[in-house]
């Protein structure tokens, strides 16, 4: 059974910049087709980026294009989503996703492996 932990999440000004993580633990994120998602107060969880299952193909929700950055590192088996240019209606909880699919899917519930989350706070 595969783990994900996020971490990275804090509070920062409008304008700036983090760098999310997600480790797994339990068995390699190789082959594994990944995304991050989000959930404002009040909102529904929705798609951020993802990333296939064989790294080469990335996906971007149109509101994020330009300013993150989704990566995946697998000798630390670890995915990564860098977040610049925040701004206040990026403040949401920030989670990970994977499955064994060759492509991300938007839809959370259909991933097998999903993480708690980390909250990411921008101030105006």
């Amino acid at each position: 059974q595969m783990q994900l932990v996020e971490s990275g999440g804090g509070l920062v000004q409008a304008g700036g910049s983090l760098r999310l993580s997600c480790a797994a633990s339990g068995r390699t994120l190789s082959g594994l087709a990944m995304a991050w998602f989000r959930q404002a107060p009040g909102k529904e969880r929705e798609f951020v980026a993802g990333i296939s299952y064989s790294g080469g193909r990335l996906y971007y929700a149109d509101s994020v294009k330009g300013r993150f950055t989704v990566s995946r590192d697998t000798s630390k088996n670890t995915m990564y989503l860098q977040v610049n240019t925040l701004k206040p209606e990026d403040t949401a909880v920030y989670y990970c996703a994977a499955d064994s699919s060759t492509v991300p899917s938007a839809v959370w519930r259909q991933y097998s492996y999903r993480g708690q989350g980390t909250q990411v706070t921008v101030s105006s």
